[in-house]
């Protein structure tokens, strides 16, 4: 799995497993991989969000702050009323055990942030979320799933090419004067028409708001 950022209408992704220790097979046939978000998981997920972009090594603390003020509780719910599966929680056994984070910016598909849970790095899922993720969002809605990783972080390289990614630009001086380099998958699009990305509006905000308040 990736730690996933984003910034402004981007993404970027840094390396969160060890994939030469993961184990090869797969979980149980029957056992599913992921489940969509639902706004009693917004809790659990912006928490441990602010735990990954805390505990990364990689970037600097103006970064950070910034990161975990803009992933607010309000947003991750307006990605689920746009697509719950744009918060697809990772399953180990029928037990949560990371998630990732995506969203539609101008119809590209952006994978924001992505997080095994410590303890689970080196089960399978370390293996079958990525492609997982990857087979669900090839289902005709976009031409591609973009995400960054910062420069010289050699581990999400690896993983990045392991799981179908090609380098397409290096983004100098790009965020916060640090370097960055952008990798993009490309999908399978067939359906007419682009996301414009999530939707806001006073009436929309108040209804999130409502909703988060009473999630269970």
């Amino acid at each position: 799995m990736l730690h996933i950022h984003r910034i402004g209408d981007h993404a970027m992704s840094d390396a969160g497993l060890d994939v030469t220790t993961a184990a090869a097979e797969a979980p149980a046939a029957r056992a599913p991989l992921y489940r969509p978000a639902t706004y009693a998981d917004i809790g659990m997920v912006h928490a441990r969000l602010g735990e990954c972009i805390n505990g990364m090594p990689y970037y600097s603390d103006e970064f950070k702050a910034f990161e975990i003020a803009r992933l607010s509780k309000a947003h991750l719910a307006a990605l689920i009323d746009e697509d719950p599966h744009h918060i697809m929680i990772f399953l180990l056994k029928g037990e949560t055990c990371g998630f990732m984070v995506s969203g539609p910016e101008l119809g590209t598909l952006w994978l924001y942030w992505s997080y095994l849970f410590p303890d689970k790095r080196r089960s399978p899922m370390a293996m079958h979320g990525m492609p997982a993720f990857i087979e669900h969002w090839n289902n005709g809605r976009f031409h591609k799933i973009a995400t960054y990783t910062m420069a010289g972080n050699d581990r999400a390289k690896l993983i990045m090419e392991r799981f179908g990614y090609s380098l397409t630009a290096t983004l100098e001086q790009h965020i916060f004067g640090e370097d960055y380099l952008l990798y993009e998958h490309k999908l399978n699009k067939v359906e007419p028409g682009y996301d414009h990305g999530i939707k806001g509006g006073p009436a929309r905000k108040l209804l999130r708001k409502l909703r988060l308040a009473f999630a269970k």
